[in-house]
């Protein structure tokens, strides 16, 4: 592993730890972990490999990415004080993207010493091409659970400033109907 995949792989790791203490949901909120995965995806995804078996390998892990960054997002706490939104990575969900970002940086290791034998052995029996399928797989991946996880907490994000405001429409409705009744 290089430098700057040290670098990507620890600032992946170290974006749900920002969030282990509640913080306000604002644009940084959503850009600082776009702006790392499009680094990364702009830095190794040269292409996708569509030969042999080379998108079943790619959808597995992208569905993988899916569903770790899906429930992050649910396990993320997400409360409205006042006009804004404030969100908290919980135990489960911090647990789920070391898990998610973990697997990644472990794979690229255990290939790096050693295990480059194996992936090509494996690849040779379930007919995926390229060691380029394995990057676009697990970039695309890491991509995934990053905007599935960010789309999560955007919905749940809108759900609670609706929920806040129905609540107070009804009041109002109600102190309306009461003002008639006199």
């Amino acid at each position: 592993m290089t430098t700057t995949d040290w670098i990507t792989d620890i600032a992946l790791l170290l974006v749900v730890f920002r969030q282990l203490r509640e913080d306000r949901l604002d644009a940084k909120t959503y850009l600082i972990p776009l702006g790392i995965v499009a680094f990364v995806a702009h830095s190794y995804l040269d292409s996708v490999p569509t030969a042999g078996n080379d998108l079943v390998l790619i959808g597995a892990l992208v569905a993988v990415g899916a569903a770790l960054g899906i429930a992050g997002g649910v396990y993320t706490r997400v409360r409205q004080v006042g006009t804004h939104l404030f969100i908290k990575a919980g135990a489960v969900s911090a647990a789920l993207w070391v898990l998610g970002m973990g697997a990644r940086m472990g794979f690229q290791l255990w290939v790096d010493h050693g295990g480059a034998d194996d992936v090509a052995r494996f690849s040779l029996a379930h007919q995926i091409t390229t060691g380029d399928a394995w990057v676009a797989a697990f970039v695309l991946m890491a991509l995934t659970e990053v905007v599935t996880r960010l789309g999560t907490i955007f919905l749940r994000g809108r759900m609670a400033t609706r929920e806040q405001r129905q609540p107070a429409a009804a009041g109002s409705r109600a102190a309306v109907a009461a003002d008639r009744s006199v």
